[in-house]
């Protein structure tokens, strides 16, 4: 069995390159040959434990590549923002079980693990070289990135194996440790790391440069952590999905069969899990103010820091950010800053995205005395609204670089009318509406794949969102922290405070567009919706919302009826923007680049031609809310090919036959 296959490898090269960049400090002809290497010989010293730290950062926290969109990107897929293809996961049966890889993957966690199980009995017995403080600090890191990774398998498979040291390439080991842990106990664990490194992490580990995790970071994500946890097993209670629900696939094995929730029940577990959520978040709220916005668009000189902090080169200076990424012009470069420019790497923003942002006096946009101008034109659209959508929705004719103009050869200095007929992603508009998320007005930065402007991993405000949902999922009530930090969410996106006039005006129905407006096929109050659009407002296009959509079960509802994505008006006054040649339309025009007018008013960029597997909209089924496991994994731990004896088990709604679909629930 390789369950561990290639590891012992990729970590003594990573060791040995540690090695190289650590030694600095040591007089060359004091070092052994790098053929006399030996795992005694690294690891002991406080600047090896952080190369090799922070050697990790790069696969397992989140961030982007050269040519992608990047952070600002990462909603694709989901009602806020729409590409032009459809992913297979929305169209139920072309999704199949692979033969190999999946998320059934331990690379990051063997890395993690084998330096806790050599650095720590060197810790206790006082042997690491080098500043207390410090060796605490890449030992507290280890354990977020474990914590991290963990969660990121949480997501994707649920119930997984719980590996603490590293094992030898033994069949019979690797197979008994491959039994999967319920997903709670992976949870309770995730948080037991956490709580692990936030004893051993610095407030300001690199001098409030923030480049390096820091105890309100791992504070943050363990609100994250709970707050997913409490929330799937409140919405998947009575299913599959959960320990000891109905058709649990654990129950087949002996080793889960007479499961017992650690708390009593499944209930008092989503008790535990919420009331995490809270204190952690709580602690974040508390300590991490808001950063400041002013209004101001066209801000090239830090005029409005929320505005600009997306886009910042350096982002160590906003309060508000807790970890990011930095980039070095002409090392470690990106491409958010030309995508921001332009068409966003055509992603788009959806029209229930945009539909959801309130009007400024605190109504949506339906209300009666909302001022709302409508969607006839984009300007119309941003016009009384909510601040963050005016900030962030671009308008044709506003400029997207105002200092170093002349330096970028592929920015749009100003911003065009959308492109919607374009095939090529650097150019196309798929949706009509992109964002300024993000955006540099640097010139400087807008060449292909030349951008080095930052990349936020935690921000602060995602604590103040985790602690009023789950509150009020714990409780039922808006309580005196909860209404102060979403009083200021609001005040700072420049929308009437009052949030409780907002949640009289709201009407369900005519919500239904947004995703979060369902749990299991059902449509939630008025005041947990509101607490979900506050918190897809202020996060948009910042890569969460599809956890979100799966720990609130909010696509049951597409099972039965289609899903049809939308972008902007075309077919109203905005047509005259464009030319006969540029909005060719079709169902069965090999040459048509928009949709018919009869299916929409509003473009629907995945339903151009009646060919496409989207033509119909998006659908779901409940497998896809856990990603099926590879065959392969099975056949590696069964004996004589007998999939039932091995430790695995499959996910609810998938075989474990390579090539199949979901079977159903």
């Amino acid at each position: 069995m390789n369950l561990y296959k290639h590891i012992k490898i990729t970590c003594l090269a990573t060791c040995l390159a540690i090695i190289l960049l650590a030694g600095g400090c040591k007089k060359a002809l004091d070092k052994e040959p790098l053929s006399n290497i030996t795992p005694e010989n690294y690891l002991n010293e406080e600047n090896q434990l952080s190369a090799y730290a922070i050697a990790r950062y790069e696969g397992i926290l989140p961030s982007h590549g050269n040519w992608s969109f990047g952070t600002f990107g990462t909603d694709g897929n989901t009602d806020n923002m729409v590409l032009p293809v459809l992913d297979n996961k929305f169209i139920p049966g072309l999704w199949r079980v692979g033969d190999t890889g999946g998320d059934w993957g331990f690379t990051n966690i063997y890395q993690t693990n084998y330096f806790l199980n050599d650095v720590l009995p060197k810790w206790n017995a006082g042997k690491i070289i080098g500043n207390a403080d410090n060796i605490k600090q890449y030992i507290g890191e280890i354990y977020f990135l474990r914590a991290f990774e963990y969660f990121k398998k949480l997501q994707a498979v649920g119930d997984y194996p719980i590996l603490r040291g590293t094992y030898p390439d033994n069949r019979e080991i690797l197979t008994e440790i491959s039994k999967r842990a319920p997903r709670n106990e992976v949870a309770r664990f995730i948080i037991s790391d956490l709580d692990s490194a936030i004893m051993l992490l610095k407030t300001a580990p690199d001098g409030g440069a923030k480049n390096r995790i820091s105890k309100v970071a791992a504070q943050l994500v363990k609100s994250r952590v709970a707050l997913y946890e409490g929330t799937w097993l409140k919405y998947f209670k009575n299913t599959a999905f959960v320990p000891n629900g109905p058709n649990w696939p654990g129950a087949t094995k002996s080793y889960n069969a007479n499961y017992q929730y650690p708390s009593g029940s499944i209930d008092a577990e989503i008790q535990y899990f919420l009331t995490q959520a809270m204190s952690a978040s709580k602690l974040v709220a508390d300590a991490i103010p808001l950063v400041n916005n002013t209004g101001v668009i066209e801000a090239p000189n830090n005029e409005n820091p929320y505005l600009n902090m997306f886009g910042a080169v350096n982002m160590s200076g906003y309060s508000e950010v807790l970890l990011w990424r930095q980039y070095a012009a002409g090392v470690v470069t990106h491409n958010v800053p030309v995508a921001a420019q332009a068409g966003n790497y055509a992603v788009g923003l959806t029209r229930s995205m945009v539909e959801s942002f309130l009007s400024d006096n605190g109504l949506p946009i339906y209300a009666s005395g909302s001022n709302y101008q409508g969607d006839d034109y984009i300007a119309d659209v941003r016009k009384n609204r909510d601040g963050r959508l005016n900030l962030f929705l671009k308008e044709p004719g506003q400029r997207n670089i105002l200092v170093n103009v002349t330096q970028g050869t592929h920015g749009t200095p100003v911003e065009p009318t959308p492109r919607i007929w374009e095939s090529n992603y650097e150019q196309k508009y798929t949706s009509g509406y992109a964002i300024r998320k993000g955006i540099s007005y640097d010139g400087a930065q807008s060449n292909n794949g030349q951008g080095f402007t930052g990349s936020i991993i935690f921000r602060a405000s995602e604590a103040y969102l985790n602690y009023i949902e789950a509150s009020y999922e714990k409780n039922g009530v808006i309580d005196a922290d909860a209404t102060r930090y979403w009083q200021a969410l609001r005040t700072r996106a420049k929308v009437n405070p009052d949030f409780n006039q907002t949640i009289a005006a709201t009407v369900m129905s005519r919500e239904t567009q947004d995703w979060g407006a369902y749990s299991a096929g059902a449509v939630i109050s008025p005041t947990l919706y509101n607490i979900r659009r506050e918190r897809r407002n202020e996060l948009m296009a910042e890569g969460l919302r599809f956890m979100d959509l799966k720990r609130w079960r909010a696509m049951d509802q597409m099972i039965a009826t289609p899903y049809h994505f939308e972008g902007f008006k075309l077919w109203g006054p905005m047509r005259s923007w464009f030319t006969a040649n540029q909005i060719v339309f079709g169902a069965t025009n090999n040459a048509a680049v928009v949709s018919d007018p009869a299916l929409s008013s509003y473009l629907r960029p995945q339903e151009i031609r009646s060919n496409a597997d989207s033509y119909r909209g998006a659908r779901w089924t409940m497998a896809h809310y856990l990603n099926p496991i590879a065959t392969a994994h099975f056949n590696l731990s069964a004996t004589g090919g007998d999939f039932s004896t091995s430790p695995i088990y499959q996910n609810p709604g998938w075989s474990t036959a390579a090539g199949s679909g979901p079977t159903g629930l």
